[in-house]
């Protein structure tokens, strides 16, 4: 941030808004600064698909949701069936606004841990590949994370040498530490915990390697195709359900067939920040409105203020979380781009 320069905040308590607003939708589109325009034809002619896992937390949900939402992706919310009934209702409200954002068709409750926590990716995986939108490729994330780059920062890096045509699911064999979690069975207590059986496992499917990664993933459409209709995906998937925390490890087994801190995670502060930024991550883990609230309002400042700056399209003043005022007056970012 600018040193000298105060910002006046135009954005309204989200989560009172959400539960309490009956306002049209297009009201609430704008009271909440989503963003109603692709920004550029790069991003335009590249769309992405997300998924968003959610069970609390509806303030940083919505404010994470505002931060990637572009109206040419598409985002499959899959909505724990254990949220609280307020979390629910509030969650449907929303969704309901977008035509490119809908809620998964089958919840799950999850169990950290647990087959379902991959199982809830598995869901809106199915739900999106019949979408109409030529999602190019598919990123998954929970109702806590926040985006670092900006939608065209994530295209132009997928779209990259690097990465054009390959999944980013990092991975590395299974650590001897961590074998136990496919070498003995495991059972899931659903909405509660994973408890080990004490029985050893059968080895995996085609004397597969397992290989040992994070539970997130950034995945081309082919791939996707791969792990909903190929029988090996079939078999492993099958294999997996008595494993523990399957989702890290089965997209990136899967990865090499085709060629963080796990419970103890860091809730950010607001000097966690320059960190955040200079290490040009894609997503940050986690954040929460009442432990270090300001991280979040500083960060979500930051990362719009990036997106505008960076737009081809003239900006609509509701896309404005906020103005800048200083010694020299008061100035904002509608000068930017003609608008």
């Amino acid at each position: 941030m600018d040193k000298g320069v105060e910002w006046q905040r135009h954005d309204c308590q989200v989560e009172s808004y959400v539960l309490n607003s009956n306002v049209p939708c297009s009201d609430f589109i704008r009271d909440l600064h989503f963003i109603t325009r692709p920004l550029s034809q790069e991003e335009e002619h590249y769309p992405l698909a997300f998924i968003v896992t959610v069970h609390k937390e509806l303030e940083i949900f919505v404010r994470m949701l505002r931060a990637i939402y572009m109206p040419q992706n598409i985002y499959c919310i899959h909505m724990d069936a254990k949220a609280p009934w307020e979390f629910r209702v509030a969650v449907q409200r929303l969704v309901h606004c977008f035509d490119n954002v809908f809620l998964s068709s089958h919840s799950e409750t999850v169990t950290y841990a647990g087959f379902s926590r991959l199982q809830a990716d598995l869901n809106c995986m199915k739900d999106l590949v019949t979408s109409n939108v030529g999602w190019k490729k598919i990123v998954n994330l929970c109702g806590q994370d926040f985006p670092i780059k900006s939608n065209l920062e994530l295209v132009q890096y997928m779209q990259s040498k690097e990465w054009r045509d390959k999944n980013m699911t990092p991975g590395v064999k299974q650590p001897v530490h961590m074998s136990h979690r496919t070498k003995l069975q495991y059972q899931e207590i659903p909405g509660s915990h994973v408890v080990s059986k004490g029985l050893k496992k059968g080895p995996p499917p085609r004397n597969l390697q397992i290989y040992f990664g994070t539970a997130y993933y950034a995945l081309t459409r082919d791939f996707v195709d791969f792990v909903l209709k190929s029988p090996v995906a079939r078999e492993l998937l099958e294999w997996s359900k008595d494993t523990f925390s399957p989702d890290e490890h089965y997209f990136v087994t899967l990865n090499h067939i085709k060629g963080r801190y796990v419970r103890d995670i860091c809730v950010y502060g607001v000097e966690d920040l320059p960190w955040i930024i200079n290490k040009n991550s894609m997503f940050a883990n986690k954040f929460e409105s009442n432990t270090f609230p300001e991280a979040l309002d500083c960060l979500e400042q930051w990362h719009r203020s990036k997106v505008l700056n960076q737009t081809a399209v003239p900006i609509e003043r509701s896309w404005l979380l906020a103005t800048q005022s200083n010694s020299r007056g008061s100035r904002d970012f509608s000068s930017h781009a003609g608008a």
